[in-house]
């Protein structure tokens, strides 16, 4: 039932003059509380329980692992391990026609296993080739959610032959419909529960103001930093910027990242005013913890995107929904883009904003990252 206007106070939290950004309802999706507090279990190296209709599984993460026959001893059943398929074939398993495969071993699975699948050891002439067998949609769903966790998309998994319900119940673990994992997907990007604003001058852009966007599924904050005062009836200067720890804070020398933030700031301010948008996706989504794994690979001669796919991840993992949503919040619909990838702005128009422009954004090389910007021009289609 709408509220009655008369009776019941309207809120809203002003960005700066003239340009409001009102709470929003948020939709009571039972997924994004049920996923979220799932991945919250498993981050915290805990199992849970997924149900696909009567059939259910005992999920844990591979890398949170410390014996996978614990989960045999809760449910008496064989313990599997599923992978996604770009991983099994870094393993040298033969692989087949399926995103998520079983990984068999000779003696079954245990922790030494276990640990050369999730790359902890190198030696993997226990692993038996070729792959096992296809995952069932209750397998897959399990990799997923790990994956979702930022982990390793590796899980161990073991069949429940009792009640789920009861199962869980029993044993104090969250169970979770595979179901909810597709909406899940469909809406935490799409949703934030409400915006804070504070003024924080910069070196070059003194009137700026960073407004927090926390997701509605208790994710990672995002933050728009609003430079000058834009205005919504012209299309502003945006930069799209992913977090990078190692690159914007600490001056990390591999990527090009912190020359990229620095300077879309002095641009913005230069051009009078615009957003850039600090996105919570560190590593292009695999988060900071596999980034570092990443950067191993590359240590040893894989290039950023091989190194992403060898882990199990795809090659980029980032999602532009939270962006979108963000300037509409904001209340700007028509940008001016500053990028070299043309899929930011294929993905903004998708979701709703009007890019009337591509504005290049790129610096030059500093003598690490040559092989860093030659791998996003010639894999991943970078205009420099």
């Amino acid at each position: 039932m709408a509220a009655d206007k008369s009776t019941k106070k309207q809120t809203r939290v002003n960005i700066m003059p003239d340009t409001p950004v009102s709470p929003q309802p948020i939709a009571q999706d039972a997924s994004l509380t049920a996923v979220g507090r799932v991945i919250g279990d498993l981050r915290r190296g805990m199992a849970i329980v997924l149900r696909d209709g009567t059939d259910a599984l005992l999920v844990t993460a591979a890398e949170s692992s410390v014996d996978p026959r614990a989960l045999t001893m809760l449910t008496d059943t064989t313990v599997s391990c599923f992978v996604t398929a770009s991983r099994a074939e870094a393993l040298g398993l033969d692989p087949i026609d399926a995103p998520v495969v079983a990984i068999a071993t000779e003696n079954g699975l245990d922790s030494i296993a276990v640990a050369t699948i999730i790359g902890e050891t190198a030696d993997n002439t226990r692993l038996r080739a070729p792959v096992a067998k296809a995952a069932n949609p209750l397998q897959k769903a399990a990799v997923e959610v790990v994956k979702l966790a930022r982990l390793l998309p590796a899980a161990l998994t073991a069949p429940i032959s009792e009640n789920a319900t009861t199962f869980a119940q029993k044993h104090n673990l969250l169970a979770l419909d595979i179901a909810n994992i597709a909406r899940y997907r469909g809406v935490a990007g799409e949703l934030m529960d409400y915006a804070v604003t504070g003024s924080v001058p910069l070196e070059g852009a003194e009137n700026t103001r960073l407004v927090a966007f926390r997701p509605a599924d208790g994710g990672k904050t995002h933050i728009a930093v609003v430079i000058g005062e834009p205005d919504p009836e012209t299309a502003i200067l945006t930069r799209l910027h992913s977090e990078c720890f190692t690159g914007d804070l600490l001056g990390s020398l591999r990527c090009d990242c912190g020359d990229q933030l620095r300077g879309a700031v002095d641009a913005i301010a230069a051009a009078g005013g615009g957003v850039l948008l600090y996105l919570a996706q560190e590593g292009r989504g695999i988060g900071l913890v596999n980034k570092l794994r990443a950067y191993r690979l590359q240590d040893d001669g894989f290039d950023t995107i091989d190194a992403n796919e060898q882990l199990g991840f795809g090659a980029d993992e980032r999602v532009y929904a939270p962006a979108a949503t963000m300037l509409r919040r904001l209340g700007y619909s028509r940008v001016r883009l500053m990028t070299n990838n043309p899929i930011k702005v294929t993905a903004l128009e998708a979701h709703g904003i009007d890019v009337v422009d591509r504005v290049p954004h790129a610096f030059p090389a500093n003598g690490h990252n040559e092989h860093y910007l030659q791998t996003k021009a010639a894999r991943s289609g970078h205009l420099f």
